[in-house]
Parts: C-alpha cells; structure tokens; sequence
C-alpha cells in the first residue's frame, strides 16, 4: 500500500489575503496555479507590463544607438521585443508540454547582460543591419545551446546552497537600484538630473506605493504598483513630462516578420561570445527562479531550473528569429510579485498577451512608454529593493558563525556593487573577459560561485566549528550522493534508498525543507520498500528487555545495531528507547506478549516512537488497540511511526541554521 501523501503548506510567510486564493477547499489549488477574477487577472497583468515596460525597451534603444540604426528600424525592434516578450512570458508562465517553462510567476525580458557583447558583436560586423544579422545568428546558436544545456546546468544545482542564491539575490537587487536611480533623476539623457521636479515626481510616486499599502487591503494594496504609476503620470502632465506625440506618429499596427532584416550570419567567435553570455545569464535565472520559489511558497528543484533554462532557450531562439534578442527571467517582476503578494502564474501570462498586443500595435506601446521616467524610477526603487530584501531572506539561513560563509558573501556582494559602481573598470581587462566583469550581477555571482566552490567542494575541509554531532544545512549541501546517504541512512533501522531519492531532488533551501523532502520519500516508496524497511525494527517486546543493557542493547537489534554508525545517529537511538524503563515488570511482560502477537498477525514488527508514545498505560492501551486494526490500517500506522522515530533523529542530527 502506498500511503497518500499529504499536501504540505506553502503558503508565503505574509498574512495578507491572496486575491488569487483557491474558494473550494474540497480540492485545493496551490495559489501559483489559482486564476484570479477576469477585471483583477486584467489590471495584475497590466501591472506588470508597466512595471516591466521601461527595462524591456532600454535594451534595443541602446543596441540601435550605438550600431547606427535610424529611428524606423528602432521602433521595429521595440515592436519586435514587446511581441517575442509576450511570448516568452507565456510560454515560462504557462509551459510548453512537460518539459519546457518553470510554471512560476515568472515574466520573460532581455538580459541586460547581453547588451555589451551584443553591441561589440554588431561593430565588429560593421554596424548597421549587417553587423544586426550577425547578432542574430549568434543570438539562435546560443538559445539552442541553452536549451540542450539546461538538464546538466540544473543538476549543478547542489553547488547553489544559500550562501550563494542569496548572495546573488541580494546582488540583483542591489545592481538594478542604479538604474531606477537614474530613471528617478530623468533618465540617462537628462539635461538637469538635479531638476527637483524629478526629486518629487519620484519619491511622490514611492510614497503613494507605501501609503497604498499601508492604507489598504485586498485588491487596492495589490495593485498599488499600478495606482502609483498612474497617479505619478497624470501629476507629471501640468509639468509637460509626458509627451504624447509619439502616439499619433505611429501606425496602428505593426506586424514583426522573421528575419526582417534579412538571413542571420553566423560568426564563430560572435557565437561563443554568446554562449558564454547565456550560461552566465543561467545563474540569473537560477537564482530568479529560486527567489520567486521562496515567495510563493513553492519548493524548487533541478527539474523546475531545467525546465525555466529551457524556456530561456526556446526564447532566446525565438528572439533571434522574430528580431528581438537573448531572454531571461526579468528581477524586476520578481520585485513585483514579492511586493504586491500575488503568487498567480497566470497573471504574468496575461501580461503576456497584453505585450503580444502592444506588439502589434505601435501607438499602445508609444502610450505606455509616455509614463516619465522619474514616475518609473519612483516605482523601480520599490521593486528592486524587494528583490535584495528576498536575497537578505535567504542569507537568513545562512550559519555566519562559519567565516567562509562571511567571506563568500562579502566578497560577491563587493565585486558586484565595485563594477555597478565603477562600471568602466571593466575596459581594464581582456574583451572576453568584458563580457563577464562588464555586470555588476554577473561579476558578483560568479565570484560567489567561486568562492563556494573553493571552500566547500575543494580540497580538505576543516571540521565544524559547532557541536561535533550535529551537522549544518551547509555542511550538508557539500556532500555528494554517497556521503548524503550515509548521513541521512542513520535515520533509520535498516537499508533504504530514501535518502538517496532525496539527495537527487536537491539542494534544500532549509533543515525544514530537507526534512519534509525525508518525510515525502518515506511515504511515496512503493509498498514493498516500506515493509521491507518495517522489518529491520526490532520487536518492541524485545527492546523491553534490553533497555537495561547498556547502549548496544538499547540501539536496537539487527543490523542497525552492528553497522558503523557516527556519533549523531547512537545519541538519537538512545533517547529514542530510554522511556521503557518506566514499565514494571509486569507492564514488560504483556508488551511483549502483545508485540509478539502483532509480529504474527501483521507480518512486521509492533514499531512506536517511544519519544511520543507517553505514559506506560497509553503505550500498553495503544498496543492492545493496534492488534485490532485491518492489516492496511496497521501498515500505514507503522510507516507514521517510522516517520515519527525519523523526524526526532533529523532534529538532532541537523541544527537549524537561525536561532530559534
């Protein structure tokens, strides 16, 4: 028999109501894959492309810029990167079969990392359309290597513990504060970025954000991103900041062609300098994904990295072909969902459509892109904040008493915020290397990478500073299949594979976690593995005699008690058995006619968490009732039992990673 398995709770750690809330408790519906009301799925999604809209154009007006494209061919390529977005955004969001898109709220944009290698790309091939199909061709190779690369960049997966997701959390967050900063001041181009208009349209539009939130509840707080664009666009319109010229000049549609600019050109060197864009671009998304996890409530695995590197793939192909460009997922919009709590996927595959729509149409897309850049960069600071605070929430569970820790996260966070900062330093260096110290992000990520690597999977590593018999999730996240298994197989009293199953699934963002996944695979194991494991307990009648017998004895019988066991796993069994020498003699004698009853009837032995099992009359009451119960009954009674015997000797094997 295999036991159903409990739906855990994953709910986000805010108390505020979620509009997109499942209303049938009969079958309940994780909040992520709950579709929200028609009026509010519009105005989310809406949301989102405003908040997404001014980071979804800088990319080809910075590109068309400096190749030397004239004004015509820029606004096809804004076309043609809302459109492709559009795309993308659904196809993350909502999946594309079973293998492809991380079916989170998760909402596609081109990389920022790219816009430096694709702008050398583009000279080098003489600018202009020419040097643009040459940035195509390497953009289409690229997105195919992503796509076939992703299964073996997620099973990296257990080098990204917490230290490092957090880190690069953190860093994201902090990188693109710089860029709502000069939105706020009037954009990079402004004449007078010390204009105090822009002062007060910006942090006017913040304060309506916080006061909204504050104020309300419900739908107005989440919407309050919106509220405050609008609110901060029809207050710049006495000031003459928002133009609207652009709308009447545009057309009213505007289709996106492939290949509008003609059959893309393939250039070695352009390709691999793709590449290596798109596997750092990787560790982006990466850690995007396993944000947007953790504020939803929603356990993230290899499989869903491979799955959301997939969806970067197709896109980033798609892109190449439709005009546009390489495709990630946007931290802005993981700011978003964090800020206004609303988990839906399917909200960001309504913005989705919204941008196909202002795709085809030129004049929506003009009206969009009249919001002021002080009323964006107002909104940008609340978002992009909230991506480092998800950052800051992970480094939470990070054991800081270890200094490498220290030393991981100061240094990623350094070198980012240095090359932010002083973004011409990366001139200094090699053009290849440009392409990697040319972001803050990526610069930062790759020496939290780094140092990681350096200090927990290389070389010989010290011994833990804490309690000899107890492990952290740190230390754990550094061990390989085998050292996992045989770390976690003193769990329980025989040989099984669930600690291995679980190892593949990982890392684990918490001890919680990881003893949840523990717990799952338990009771998932097909039937006969949960017998078989059942029958390596030591008859609880047996155990009565041997509870004086000095630690060998009260370890258990069988072939738990003779295999080598660390320190962690004799302390646990020694606790688990020290009750039943509260029963008297004649308490010990009916256990063991009942035990040994219970051992004839059911095939397997009378198992009880003693740790939970009470005073003797409530275990003896406990045994007479268990040797009534149907066969299927007493099965699923003995696994809980098992889970509970193992659930105590995690909690003293692992140490949480904060204080309590």
């Amino acid at each position: 028999m295999r036991l159903p398995r409990r739906r855990p709770s994953t709910a986000p750690d805010d108390t505020a109501p979620d509009d997109t809330a499942p209303r049938d408790t009969a079958d309940p519906v994780h909040p992520v894959d709950a579709v929200p009301p028609p009026g509010r799925l519009a105005a989310y999604g809406l949301q989102h492309v405003l908040a997404f809209y001014a980071g979804a154009v800088v990319v080809p007006i910075l590109l068309a810029n400096a190749i030397g494209l004239d004004e015509r061919q820029l606004i096809h390529l804004i076309n043609a990167d809302l459109f492709t977005c559009g795309i993308a955004s659904i196809i993350q969001s909502v999946g594309l079969g079973r293998r492809i898109g991380v079916r989170l709220p998760l909402l596609q944009g081109v990389t920022f990392t790219a816009v430096s290698p694709m702008i050398a790309i583009g000279l080098a091939a003489g600018g202009g359309t020419e040097g643009l199909t040459t940035i195509y061709g390497a953009v289409i190779v690229a997105g195919l290597v992503t796509f076939f690369a992703a299964p073996y960049f997620a099973r990296l997966l257990r080098f990204f513990p917490p230290v490092v997701t957090g880190t690069v959390i953190t860093v994201i967050g902090l990188a693109l504060l710089p860029v709502a900063a000069t939105d706020a001041v009037g954009g990079a181009d402004a004449e007078d970025p010390g204009n105090p208009l822009y002062l007060a349209l910006a942090l006017g539009t913040l304060a309506v954000i916080v006061l909204i939130q504050r104020v309300f509840r419900g739908f107005m707080a989440t919407v309050a991103v919106l509220a405050g664009l609008v609110l901060g666009t029809l207050a710049s319109v006495p000031f003459g900041l928002v133009e609207l010229s652009g709308v009447g000049e545009s057309d009213w549609v505007g289709v996106t062609t492939p290949f509008h600019f003609g059959w893309p050109q393939f250039s070695v060197a352009a390709i691999v300098s793709m590449i290596v864009v798109m596997m750092i671009t990787a560790v982006e998304t990466t850690g995007d994904v396993i944000a947007t996890g953790e504020i939803v409530g929603k356990k993230v695995g290899s499989d869903d990295v491979a799955r959301a590197l997939r969806a970067d793939g197709v896109a980033t192909t798609l892109g190449g072909t439709l005009n546009s460009f390489p495709y990630t997922c946007f931290a802005e919009n993981v700011g978003l969902v964090r800020l206004t709590r609303v988990s839906s996927r399917w909200v960001v595959a309504a913005a989705g459509v919204f941008m196909i729509l202002i795709g085809l149409v030129p004049k929506a897309g003009a009206l969009v892109a009249a919001v002021p850049h002080p009323v964006l960069g107002g909104a940008a600071l609340a978002m992009f904040a909230t991506v480092a605070v998800v950052g800051i929430q992970t480094l939470s569970k990070v054991d800081f008493h270890d200094h490498r820790n220290v030393v991981v996260v100061g240094s990623g966070i350094g070198v980012a915020l240095f090359v932010t900062v002083q973004p011409d330093v990366a001139q200094a260096l090699p053009g290849w290397a440009q392409v990697i110290l040319g972001s803050g992000i990526t610069a930062g990520s790759i020496v939290a990478i780094g140092l990681n690597l350096l200090f927990f999977h290389t070389g010989r590593r010290p011994a833990p500073a804490a309690t000899p018999d107890t492990v952290s999730c740190d230390e754990i996240a550094g061990l390989d299949r085998a050292g996992f298994a045989a770390l976690f197989g003193t769990l329980w009293e025989g040989p099984t594979d669930v600690p291995a199953r679980v190892h593949a699934r990982g890392p684990f963002p918490d001890a919680a976690t990881l003893r949840a996944a523990l717990q799952d695979e338990l009771f998932a194991a097909p039937a006969g593995e949960q017998r078989a494991l059942m029958a390596h307990y030591p008859d609880l009648g047996g155990l009565v005699h041997g509870a004086h017998s000095g630690p060998r004895a009260a370890a258990g019988t069988g072939p738990a008690a003779t295999r080598p066991e660390p320190g962690a796993a004799a302390v646990p069994a020694l606790r688990d058995r020290r009750g039943l020498a509260l029963l008297d003699a004649d308490d010990r004698e009916e256990l063991t006619r009942v035990a040994a009853d219970y051992r004839e009837r059911f095939g397997f032995p009378l198992i009880v968490c003693l740790r939970d099992a009470g005073d003797r009359s409530a275990l003896l009451a406990a045994a007479r009732r268990r040797l009534t119960h149907p066969s299927a009954q007493e099965h699923a009674a003995a696994l809980v039992e098992v889970a509970k015997v193992a659930g105590h000797r995690f909690d003293d094997l692992v140490r949480p990673d904060r204080p309590a």
